[in-house]
């Protein structure tokens, strides 16, 4: 729509100004060769009077003057002088009626050149003889006006900005400068007035804050200052950092009914799932916290089946949350529509693996040597895209992310792995015969495997890490060499070119698989390294002690730690919280009975979801973790290795009632 009126007034526009254009262009010429014996004033001054023609006749005017300006015109000096200054004096009166724009076009239409050469000369020689300092340029504004009024501001605030020798136009000036980050843009703009009204152009901050992944799919007008909007976000992220490092913020514990021990937890863009022994599964947003929500009725509650099926694996992602039971049920429900499960698939035996696809609702379950693909099609209903049988039962799963049109599965089967895709036969990927594959994980374009070297191959160097091209199925990268098993693979989210990998020899490595050495080894738990996750500056690990550990990677640094009763199973964080899940290998402990109302009992064999939060402010009371406002009178304090908020000298006991 605004195309079409931009057009309808371009052709409007250019109408008008050709019926004064055609009778008009010999006193222009005449009026051009009397304007250049003139100064750089008069023949600015003369563009705009030659471009602001109107409907008054000139041609005595034009007649005399050109009979003037003859062979014999040097003894009619004075008449030539009259009929000029009468000339002059039309035009200016019919050029102070006109507007500033109208001019420009004219001149455009006619082919004439800018007059804001004459006028950045005009200027210049002015600030020598005064010696005056360059003005600033003034900025654009954006407004909520009609195309066709922006149209006219832009051609009222033509100016030229200065580099160096040349007077380059605002648009291509903000061109180059889109280049510079913003420490150049800093600089740039201490050079002179007119560099620094272009280095703070909202198009230039509005590109790095895009750049620099803050405020992703917001449009230009969204704020009234990018470059504030940038330093602000940068800000707050150094404040996360700081509470990172020195474990300031809020910790929290999600919390359940009694006669439930933890199963599984799943963990994905906010969402927390977990899975019970029970048979219930629950779902917490911890960006809303909408308790109502949370419960999701699994599809045996519409049953008389007791007691039910445990849970045995979880899965979540920004759209829809799975569990699997243990007689082979798996139930899907959508984290937008409600508790009831959108889809439900029955498998003959027990599920030995589940899992989502980060960024798309495609499911892949792995029911002994079965690996079978669903997904929803373009209606929402949920098909099988495939079921393939690979020669053995399956160890792990994976879903490559970013597939969203043909889903793209890797396998592993003891000593094998697998790249199963629907509508094509599974092809191996790797395979090295008596040495399995203990982990697996991958990328948008790799796999990686962590393998176990026996026999004559522990001479070569110990246990590996294989990294496999999922477009060729070449070999693309062999790290590590450990007498331990690797027993856990971070390659999704880790950095780029990175892998960060744990190991039963109680040691965190990160590996640059470009030069495929050892950049980081950390050594972590002594009951050898079970979860990991790592960022550009830090790395979290969990072991099979409870214990978790928070390491700088630059210093190869623990920044602190923390312990529960049962192994970390789960760990995932992102800019500012944490999750670490403690899960209990004994299932049905003996010699308690978990239904019963000993609170002590219960805690010791539930397991247990920490979340903590390092984006509150460290100056509220109410935002320190509850640990270090305790007192040493209070339970809570009780056998923990924390550094307090203030010393226990400085706290008073409780008052004298």
């Amino acid at each position: 729509m605004e195309d079409d009126e931009l057009v309808a007034f371009r052709e409007h526009w250019k109408q008008e100004l050709q019926k004064n254009t055609k009778g008009e262009s010999t006193a222009s010429n005449n009026l051009g060769i009397v304007s250049s014996q003139s100064s750089t004033t008069d023949t600015k001054t003369t563009y705009f009077r030659d471009s602001c023609k109107d409907n008054v006749p000139l041609k005595q005017e034009r007649k005399n003057f050109s009979t003037l300006s003859g062979p014999d015109s040097a003894s009619n000096s004075n008449q030539a002088r009259e009929v000029r200054h009468t000339l002059h004096k039309s035009l200016e009166e019919r050029a102070t009626h006109q507007p500033q724009y109208v001019s420009i076009a004219e001149g455009l239409l006619d082919g004439r050149t800018s007059p804001l050469l004459d006028r950045i000369l005009e200027e210049r020689t002015r600030k020598r003889q005064h010696g005056h300092t360059d003005e600033q340029p003034q900025k654009r504004v954006h407004t909520g006006k009609k195309l066709l009024d922006q149209l006219i501001q832009d051609l009222n605030d033509i100016n030229d900005i200065p580099f160096f020798d040349v007077e380059l136009p605002y648009e291509l000036a903000l061109k180059i400068f889109q280049f510079l980050d913003r420490r150049d843009l800093g600089s740039c703009a201490q050079v002179s007035k007119a560099w620094k009204v272009l280095a703070e152009d909202e198009v230039l901050w509005y590109n790095l804050c895009q750049k620099e992944g803050y405020h992703i799919g917001a449009s230009l007008l969204d704020s009234p200052c990018w470059k504030s909007s940038l330093r602000d976000s940068r800000n707050s992220d150094k404040l996360v950092c700081s509470n990172w490092k020195n474990r300031v913020g809020s910790i929290s514990q999600l919390q359940y009914e009694l006669g439930k021990i933890l199963c599984d937890v799943s963990c994905c863009s906010g969402y927390v799932f977990a899975g019970y022994t029970s048979g219930d599964v629950r779902l917490w947003d911890t960006h809303h916290w909408d308790s109502g929500a949370s419960y999701l009725r699994p599809s045996h509650a519409n049953t008389d089946v007791t007691p039910k099926p445990h849970i045995s694996h979880v899965q979540v992602n920004r759209t829809v949350a799975a569990a699997a039971f243990e007689d082979g049920s798996v139930d899907v429900w959508s984290t937008e529509s409600g508790p009831e499960p959108i889809h439900t698939l029955q498998h003959l035996q027990r599920v030995h693996d589940l899992v989502l696809s980060p960024d798309h609702p495609s499911l892949a379950t792995a029911c002994g040597a079965d690996v079978r693909v669903d997904c929803p099609d373009e209606k929402g209903y949920w098909r099988t895209r495939c079921i393939t049988q690979l020669p053995k039962p399956v160890d792990h799963l994976c879903l490559v992310p970013g597939r969203h049109a043909s889903v793209l599965a890797v396998a592993s089967a003891s000593e094998s792995a697998y790249v199963v895709e629907p509508g094509q036969e599974h092809r191996v990927l790797h395979c090295v015969y008596g040495h399995p594959v203990t982990c697996l994980d991958v990328s948008h374009t790799q796999a990686a495997m962590g393998v176990k070297s026996c026999g004559w191959a522990m001479n070569d160097g110990g246990n590996k890490i294989q990294v496999y091209s999922l477009e060729t199925g070449k070999l693309a990268a062999s790290v590590g060499s450990s007498a331990g098993d690797f027993t856990c693979i971070n390659l999704r989210d880790a950095p780029p070119h990175l892998l960060v990998c744990g190991n039963k020899d109680r040691r965190v490595r990160v590996f640059d698989l470009r030069s495929g050495v050892s950049v980081v080894s950390l050594y972590a738990h002594h009951l050898g390294v079970t979860a990991v996750q790592a960022d550009e500056w830090k790395v979290v690990s969990g072991g099979g002690e409870g214990l978790v550990c928070v390491w700088e990677t630059r210093m190869a640094a623990k920044l602190w730690e923390m312990h529960n009763r049962h192994p970390v199973r789960h760990i995932w964080f992102d800019t500012s919280t944490l999750v670490t899940v403690n899960i209990p290998d004994e299932k049905s402990p003996r010699g308690a009975c978990i239904t019963d109302d000993d609170l002590t009992a219960h805690r010791r064999h539930r397991g247990v979801i920490c979340l903590y939060d390092f984006s509150e402010d460290a100056s509220v009371q109410d935002h320190v973790l509850p640990i270090c406002r305790s007192n040493y009178m209070e339970s809570s304090g009780y056998n923990y290795n924390i550094g307090l908020a203030m010393p226990y000298d400085t706290l008073r006991g409780p008052s004298a009632s």
